[in-house]
């Protein structure tokens, strides 16, 4: 999942791309409306966390250009006006979902796990052969026991199920899992590949590698054609 981070307040940006990376996320961050439009008009996000209170144009105005583009990208607002007409305002303008400051981490990182989820349009629990994977909690189990996954492990995971059947190309793991500036390999995206498949393939999941050209993972009727062939 890739997150756009549109807050001007160093502190609190610092902090929360920091948590966002740790739970696995990939954070791209800017501290300025007019920056915030640019990003999310060129490039393809899971979920915009947006200031209301940004310079140079506000996170008000934000929404509205996206909303008039017919962008359907998942926004959470963050304000430091606490009152009503503000959180009413944020969501006549388009906001999905909003939280005031100062907030809880536990309770933010909640609300980005729901608002991913809901821009999937795919139900809280995706099951693929034995293996099940539960959106809101970002937890993998095979047969109700837990597969012990890493962050990015986790995020792969993500990206592979929400695109079962069909083939993602290692440049879209590469935009999907790394943030601005970050540098992951082809090599490197290989070892996480290795270690998933080898972690999920008891479940009956198979992580197919089409050579030169990327990965996909097999909808348990696909691996059975191919055996049965």
């Amino acid at each position: 999942m890739r997150i756009l981070l549109a807050e001007d307040d160093p502190i609190i940006s610092d902090g929360l791309s920091r948590a966002l990376r740790k739970a696995g996320y990939a954070v791209d961050h800017v501290v300025s409306g007019v920056e915030a439009d640019a990003a999310v008009a060129s490039q393809p996000y899971d979920l915009l966390i947006l200031d209301l209170g940004l310079p140079r144009m506000s996170g008000i105005d934000v929404l509205k250009r996206m909303r008039g583009r017919r962008c359907k990208l998942p926004v959470l607002v963050l304000t430091a006006q606490d009152g009503v007409d503000s959180c009413v305002r944020s969501l006549d303008a388009g906001a999905d979902d909003y939280i005031t400051k100062p907030f809880a981490l536990p309770e933010l990182e909640a609300r980005v796990r729901a608002l991913c989820r809901r821009g999937t349009g795919l139900p809280k629990t995706i099951d693929v052969g034995r293996l099940s994977y539960d959106q809101a909690d970002r937890l993998a189990t095979i047969d109700g026991q837990v597969v012990e996954l890493s962050a990015r492990e986790v995020a792969l995971l993500e990206v592979l199920l929400l695109r079962a059947g069909r083939l993602v190309s290692k440049e879209q793991l590469v935009d999907h899992l790394c943030s601005w500036g970050e540098e992951v390999s082809n090599n490197a995206i290989e070892v996480y590949v290795h270690r998933l498949r080898k972690k999920i393939e008891p479940g009956e999941v198979r992580i197919a590698t089409v050579r030169g050209l990327g990965y996909c993972l097999e909808k348990p009727e696909a691996a059975s054609q191919q055996t049965a062939v």
